[in-house]
């Protein structure tokens, strides 16, 4: 073949590539296709032949990728270039007004202008493309870290494959869900192959996108909405989020024509109630409206808290009420010994979820609605998650029903208490013992191999072997995780002990005031309300927990048995390197996570902020490191890359200098 024909076949791949994208374009993102789905079908097919006879021209974004490949093995993790953080819930116009009030007074601003986008009850995806071409797609996973579901991206028709006039890098945020016509055919569908139906969209789209065969997510009706951007290389990035969602249709993504811009919080409220009463008539599943400060400059300056943006939140919509019945009331046992009363119910559909048990809270809340076994309820999806009883229909309780008398005590009370605390313990943001899972914690408190979670460090392999279904290879896997916990943090064990009302935040307040366990350990509530966000109840509660001998006799153990976690150095302590530093993480780190560097700078010192002020003493900037990074270089604030930082973490009285000017 000549030289001349090799160019005429290559053009004429490129054109068809060009126009099935263009095809694609119109028909998914603007709605309005302008051939038949023959003619479109015959572009394909031509496509498909071409390439076949002519595999030196395969390219990864042409559009005949989205056929899909062989099934895949298994999700590979895919680490986010910058966190996909979750939004903070607000679930009355009280709440809401109250976001408003912190994002006002924080900028000093008397009004802000927010933008208004529906929030979808779908999946959240990451969609990397290198010079507008689609490399990568994951999921949001745990916001650091997802899984690798590229393929299957692929054979939505909505995702674009390449970018018109793209950076030379950009992840596009988005979520992947199923409208509701395309979930009813999916549906009639799986009933007439003899399957079982899904429950609701939401979960048809999740189970669609992790197929492990790309063809089986090709037949099915998934689209995607894209409503923000992650790391971008190589472009600048519009100053407001509602300029960069209109850039973001510019590039080809699909964008929701909902988005809207409102000035000031009643507006804000305005759009919401109107969002709600249109919500029936969408045609895909929305759980409530979210709002951004526009400006990306006051975004930055808000920063975030743990692992939710301060300029952000979801104002959800009432949930959905139905009516059930009572069956039973089980009551469970949770770590730290509470007991929670549990409605057994008749099947009942709420909010797209089947729902069969619901939580009635405590004593108090079981007496004041009064609830009882045969009577009708109304149950709702509390945040649309979690099932709750509402209230009592009393028109159809039935005679003969007796008050519900909560017991002081239940059978197998202490066993469960340990096994809810063991689980606690293992997960991952506490010690992080991978595959520890909940009937493996059961199962070693039932065999009497644990009784408190010091238990776990003096296990044998040999013991965890001759366990009922764990084999050899999972035996030693499970040895080694918990070997590796023994090397921890102090915030993660203050979390993992189970101290009421002290989460992941409360457990790094604390750990950041106080400094080492004794301190913690042997302070007054008055000294434990001086911490940040600490009140009475909390103090109460801290301070109740290392009054107990039992409690003590853990931290001990934990210690003995070689668990370790290195003091955090606090203004008290002078000599400490880092003492009155502020220093900001953002972007990916190589290295470690930035929890863990987080974690490593507290030791020495320093207080890790989510934002960037003129009191940052120091900015690392990992890769894909975004607003932050420029902030400090507007503001003169010294910017070090995970170079540096290894650097500082390994001398920091020897590499500060070099970092940070006097």
């Amino acid at each position: 073949m000549s030289r001349s024909d090799k160019a005429n076949i290559r053009a004429q791949i490129e054109a068809l590539r060009a126009d099935i994208h263009a095809h694609d374009h119109r028909y998914y993102v603007l709605d309005d296709p302008v051939i038949s789905d023959l003619a479109y079908d015959d572009l394909m097919r031509e496509l498909q032949a071409l390439e076949a006879a002519h595999p030196e021209y395969d390219s990864p974004d042409s559009p005949s990728r989205r056929v899909g490949g062989r099934p895949a093995a298994g999700f590979a993790p895919q680490t986010h270039r910058r966190p996909m953080l979750s939004l903070a819930n607000a679930f009355s116009r009280e709440e809401f007004m109250e976001f408003n009030r912190r994002v006002c007074e924080r900028l000093a601003q008397a009004q802000v202008v927010y933008v208004a986008e529906t929030k979808l009850d779908g999946l959240a995806i990451n969609l990397t493309y290198e010079s507008g071409v689609l490399v990568s797609a994951a999921t949001r996973g745990d916001g650091e870290v997802g899984e690798d579901v590229t393929a299957n991206i692929r054979t939505i028709g909505s995702v674009p494959l390449t970018l018109r006039q793209a950076p030379a890098l950009l992840e596009v945020r988005g979520e992947v869900y199923l409208p509701h016509r395309g979930f009813e055919a999916l549906n009639a569908q799986q009933l007439a192959q003899g399957g079982k139906p899904f429950a609701n969209p939401r979960n048809a789209a999740a189970g669609s996108l992790r197929q492990l065969d790309p063809a089986v997510t090709r037949a099915r009706p998934l689209t995607v909405y894209c409503y923000g951007v992650g790391a971008c290389e190589g472009a600048d990035v519009p100053p407001t989020h509602f300029e960069l969602l209109n850039w973001l249709r510019e590039l080809g993504c699909r964008v929701s024509p909902e988005t809207a811009r409102v000035d000031g919080v009643e507006a804000a409220i305005a759009y919401y109630a109107a969002m709600e009463a249109r919500r029936p008539t969408l045609g895909y599943d929305i759980d409530g409206v979210v709002f951004k400060v526009d400006r990306l400059d006051w975004q930055a300056e808000l920063g975030q808290v743990s692992r939710s943006p301060r300029w952000a939140v979801a104002f959800k919509f009432r949930p959905e009420e139905r009516e059930t019945r009572v069956l039973s009331i089980d009551v469970q046992v949770g770590r730290t010994g509470a007991l929670t009363p549990v409605a057994r119910l008749e099947p009942v559909v709420v909010g797209g979820v089947t729902v069969t048990n619901a939580t009635l809270h405590n004593a108090e809340e079981i007496a004041r609605k009064d609830v009882r076994v045969g009577d009708t309820v109304l149950v709702r999806r509390a945040g649309d998650v979690i099932p709750e009883v509402v209230s009592v229909v009393p028109a159809k309780r039935p005679s003969g029903t007796v008050p519900f008398v909560m017991p002081s005590t239940v059978p197998d009370q202490a066993l469960q208490q340990q096994v809810q605390a063991l689980i606690h313990f293992a997960s991952r943001r506490a010690m992080d013992i991978e595959g520890l899972g909940d009937r493996l914690a059961e199962q070693l408190v039932r065999e009497g191999l644990v009784s408190t979670p010091a238990d776990l460090y003096g296990l044998s392999v040999e013991q965890l072997t001759a366990l009922e279904r764990l084999g050899e290879k999972s035996a030693e896997n499970l040895a080694q995780a918990i070997d590796r916990s023994r090397r921890s943090t102090l915030p993660r064990v203050l979390f993992a002990v189970g101290i009421s009302e002290v989460g992941e935040t409360t457990a790094r307040q604390l750990a950041q005031h106080f400094g080492t366990l004794d301190a913690i350990a042997t302070a007054t509530t008055e000294m434990l309300e001086q911490v940040p966000d600490i009140g009475p109840v909390v103090a109460g509660h801290i301070a109740r927990f290392f009054a107990d001998p039992e409690h003590l006799d853990l931290l001990q153990r934990l210690q003995v048995l070689g668990v370790t976690w290195p003091e955090i150095a606090t203004a008290e302590k002078a000599d400490a390197p880092l003492v009155g530093w502020t220093v900001v993480l953002t972007g990916a780190l190589d290295s470690m996570n930035r929890d863990e560097a987080g974690d490593r700078l507290l030791a020495l010192g320093a207080k890790v902020s989510g934002s960037v002020s003129k009191k940052t003493t120091l900015v690392v900037a990992g890769s894909d490191a975004g607003s932050k990074a420029r902030k400090a270089l507007e503001l003169g604030i010294p910017l070090t890359d995970e170079t540096g930082l290894l650097r500082l973490l390994e001398d920091p009285r020897g590499v500060a200098p070099e970092l940070v000017p006097p």
